[in-house]
């Protein structure tokens, strides 16, 4: 398949547009909200020329841990000698995080270059933020020449901008209540949803259990697509090393295998189980993905950063199932901590996400994520999560946590990967991007 014929991203030649501007272009889309089809981004792409088409796909769909799952089988493709490109959302930082080539975000003036060439065409078309930034990845992979596409999914899976893809395999993850007002209020609707990505003929790999998977199969056997389950066909030996990470040890179709993982929390050992069998399916080698597993990197996942003679550890755990999954971690490896950091999105389960992590802290401090005007106000997360204190500002949340840890004392931000961002850019001494994040 002949490739999108377009200037290199990296060509010195090419006059740049502002960056500044153009991603404030973009995050002035935000706004438009998330209006889930496929028209407008099938449309976009053939706009660009197809960029899509010149690299096989994965998608990775779920309700949490896709995001890892996804890493971890860019990693493990890198390793094995191909060139990847690797998209996820959202970021935490920069929008840059969210477009990954071999490993490297791609970089703000190339970002900037293919936002600007996408410009035009969403404007016409009246394409959504996410749309437009899953177009701007779609072309910049194409340009940079990988010959494999890591995408994940952004909402549901049926009629999410990156469904446009025609995968190779298809990887879903847990399935828990999350977007109800859009995917459906039961864990079978929101399968059926994430079901959209597997294919007629493709193989596909679910870590889901229970009524999802039995609802996945379901899906599959109609429409002839060949998935197979973690449950029943592999089995996922776990050594939990802490803070240091984990060990696997798998026993599956396709040979066992045993690596280590920085990743943290038994939580992700199925999202590496996931991530590792959907590897072999691809045909890489086992010494390629005992090096993948162990390269990964997954910041703001259950990470710990020194902060003024304290240790933050930052989880974006934003529904109760991830919620319940960062207790479960934190009784592991901190026992109860002295300050729980909490921000939570208006949208979300807030009572859920609160009475999951109800006793892990000694003291709780509700704030929220100053650029997200989707986060609910501290005082009335404060009332629904029986916090003691409420702070506006997120500095002084921070600072308020510290004089209530001491010195050498654990501090966990959660809730939110908004706020998640926040809190990590001040503690490592970077700065955010500007505007509002919606997305």
């Amino acid at each position: 398949m002949s490739p999108v014929v377009r200037p290199s991203c990296c060509d010195a030649s090419m006059t740049r547009p502002d960056p500044d501007d153009v991603v404030a272009w973009l995050m002035r889309r935000q706004r438009f909200g998330v209006r889930l089809g496929l028209d407008r981004m099938q449309d976009l792409l053939g706009a660009l020329g197809h960029p899509e088409r010149t690299f096989r796909s994965v998608l990775v769909a779920g309700t949490n841990g896709k995001g890892s799952t996804a890493a971890v089988l860019a990693a493990t493709l890198v390793a094995d000698g191909a060139h990847v490109g690797l998209t996820t959302s959202p970021h935490l930082r920069k929008l840059a995080e969210r477009v990954v080539v071999d490993g490297a975000p791609v970089g703000d003036a190339a970002l900037a270059g293919a936002l600007q060439r996408v410009r035009g065409a969403a404007e016409r078309l009246g394409a959504t933020f996410f749309e437009v930034v899953t177009a701007a990845a779609l072309l910049l992979f194409a340009e940079a020449g990988v010959d494999t596409g890591v995408l994940e999914v952004g909402m549901g899976g049926r009629f999410d901008a990156t469904n446009v893809a025609d995968p190779v395999l298809s990887l879903i993850t847990g399935v828990a209540l999350d977007h109800t007002a859009v995917l459906g209020d039961t864990v079978a609707r929101i399968a059926h949803e994430k079901a959209g990505v597997l294919r007629p003929g493709r193989p596909a790999w679910t870590g889901a259990e229970g009524e999802a998977l039995r609802c996945l199969r379901s899906e599959a056997e109609a429409m002839g697509a060949s998935l197979r389950a973690l449950e029943g066909e592999v089995e996922v030996q776990v050594t939990d090393r802490g803070w240091d990470g984990l060990e696997l040890a798998l026993t599956g179709p396709d040979g066992d295998l045993v690596v280590s993982t920085p990743l943290v929390g038994r939580h992700q050992a199925r999202n590496v189980a996931l991530a590792l069998v959907g590897a072999m399916t691809m045909g890489v080698s086992a010494s390629a993905a005992v090096q993948g597993a162990a390269a990964v990197r997954w910041p703001g996942r259950l990470e710990r950063i020194p902060y003024r003679g304290r240790v933050l550890v930052l989880d974006g755990a934003h529904n109760p199932d991830a919620a319940r999954a960062l207790a479960v971690a934190l009784e592991s490896l901190e026992g109860s901590v002295p300050v729980l950091v909490l921000g939570v999105s208006a949208d979300k389960d807030v009572a859920g996400v609160a009475d999951a992590l109800a006793g892990v802290a000694e003291h709780l401090i509700a704030t929220r994520a100053s650029a997200s005007p989707r986060a609910l106000a501290p005082a009335a997360l404060a009332r629904a999560a029986g916090a003691s204190e409420a702070i506006e500002d997120v500095g002084e949340a921070l600072e308020r946590a510290c004089r209530r840890a001491g010195p050498g004392g654990t501090i966990v931000v959660a809730g939110s990967l908004f706020l998640v961002g926040e809190v990590r850019a001040l503690a490592l001494g970077e700065a955010a991007e500007p505007g509002e994040r919606w997305q």
